[in-house]
């Protein structure tokens, strides 16, 4: 679906099937010879009831971290409505380890303006905001290009296709923060306030933005919506596992031969993907650990990887969760106190503010972690990671509080050897917090 040139043998060896790969697919023309479009005009053929139908039937679900299914969001739209409608697609990816939407801007961005297209006809939109975090420059001005050749040859703006059916598409540069990506504070960004997370209820349903009824799809998510209208939800539905299917992009970092972004179906199990897809180690050495989602997902330890696979299920059963498929290996030589006061740092500096026990609680994880880093920790400090961590985990507006707060947790529970290694045997009062 969506693929690197260099990596097309392997995206399609899943369907048996070794295709040459499509070069310049992000050109109109190239993109509408391979079939592109196809799926936009079936949807204008169809009810938009019947449209968001042949999403629920196949199964698709966010693979923007939450993992909700996809047609039961869009059914939360109410059918009419006194005020206009919004598409907000999230494209902030900001989450270290997690780089694959960059891929869909680069590669295929006329499937991601096809699946807004659909989407906004099946929830009754005439208006989307693609949003990107203002870093992806090189990506806005392919995708605004790929935009601009969809207007120009009638799939975007006033009666598309001859259907009657108008939309309008809009690019939104973030700023570089983080805390966009959560959905409110992506409308509010949107509406040019502050980055703030909203308190819910309301929904964006029923009030998103400008108080305006509000869906909020990540961009994979839209790109799988095409692809579902043009070959049935049948099709898509038999993809991967069954109560997670379809294709997935998997973004594997770290310690690995062969680092990259690529596409299989859901359930691959994570050995095959570090060892078949990811090359291996270097040096044939042992996984020592993997963060399988993204920086704010659970850790799982190196030996215990036999039988978890990437989708939502295995991984919820093994202990963490598929969030972004932004997967991270280390190696048995990787020092893990200080890839978690990286994480740790990283969470304390994109913290909105706004709630007091992520705004304090994320900057004493970090400062007693650089403690750790320096060797200057204490027996204690363990604890008190876990306390500090459990005080801000469930107790924020929104899930940010959880995503700094997991990682420290579950690094302990599995790794607690590698925190007592690193302090000292002094007490807890002769360490100032610096």
């Amino acid at each position: 679906m969506i693929v690197q040139p260099s990596d097309i043998e392997k995206t399609t060896a899943w369907k048996n099937v070794v295709l040459p790969p499509i070069t310049d697919l992000h050109k109109i023309d190239i993109y509408r010879a391979n079939g592109g479009y196809e799926g936009l005009k079936k949807a204008l053929a169809m009810k938009p009831e019947e449209v968001i139908d042949e999403v629920k039937k196949s199964g698709l679900r966010g693979r923007g971290g939450a993992c909700f299914p996809t047609g039961l969001k869009w059914s939360f739209m109410p059918r009419t409505s006194s005020k206009p409608k919004y598409l907000c697609v999230n494209g902030d990816e900001s989450e270290p380890g997690t780089f694959k939407d960059r891929q869909i801007f680069e590669y295929n961005p006329h499937l991601l303006i096809e699946g807004t297209l659909i989407a906004c006809y099946a929830m009754g939109m005439t208006a989307a905001y693609i949003y990107i975090r203002g870093e992806y420059n090189k990506w806005i001005r392919i995708l605004q290009q790929a935009l601009d050749d969809a207007y120009a040859a009638g799939y975007a703006g006033a009666n598309i296709a001859g259907s009657g059916f108008s939309a309008n598409i809009y690019i939104h540069r973030g700023a570089g923060a983080y805390i966009c990506g959560e959905e409110s504070a992506l409308m509010n960004s949107i509406e040019g306030q502050r980055g703030y997370p909203r308190i819910k209820p309301p929904f964006p349903a029923q009030a998103g933005l400008w108080g305006c009824p509000t869906t909020i799809n990540n961009v994979e998510t839209i790109a799988n919506v095409s692809v579902i209208i043009k070959n049935g939800s049948k099709w898509y539905s038999e993809i991967g596992t069954s109560k997670h299917p379809g294709p997935m992009l998997v973004g594997v970092s770290g310690n690995v031969n062969n680092p990259g972004v690529f596409e299989m179906p859901t359930g691959e199990p994570l050995l095959d993907i570090i060892y078949k897809w990811a090359g291996g180690i270097p040096g044939n050495k042992a996984v020592k650990a993997v963060i399988p989602g993204g920086s704010s997902t659970m850790i799982l330890r190196g030996e215990r990887l036999e039988g978890v696979r990437m989708d939502a299920d295995s991984l919820k059963a093994a202990g963490s969760s598929v969030g972004t498929a932004g997967m991270i290996v280390m190696d048995e030589d990787a020092d893990l106190i200080r890839v978690l006061t990286r994480i740790a740092k990283f969470y304390y500096h994109e913290s909105c503010g706004q709630c007091t026990p992520c705004r304090e609680g994320t900057v004493w994880m970090f400062k007693i972690m650089k403690r750790f880093e320096q060797n200057l920790a204490v027996a204690e400090d363990v604890d008190l990671l876990m306390d500090i961590a459990g005080n801000i985990e469930g107790n924020t507006i929104c899930a940010l509080g959880d995503a700094a707060a997991w990682p420290v947790q579950s690094m302990i529970r599995l790794f607690r050897d590698e925190f007592e290694k690193r302090t000292r045997k002094v007490t807890a009062s002769a360490i100032p917090l610096v």
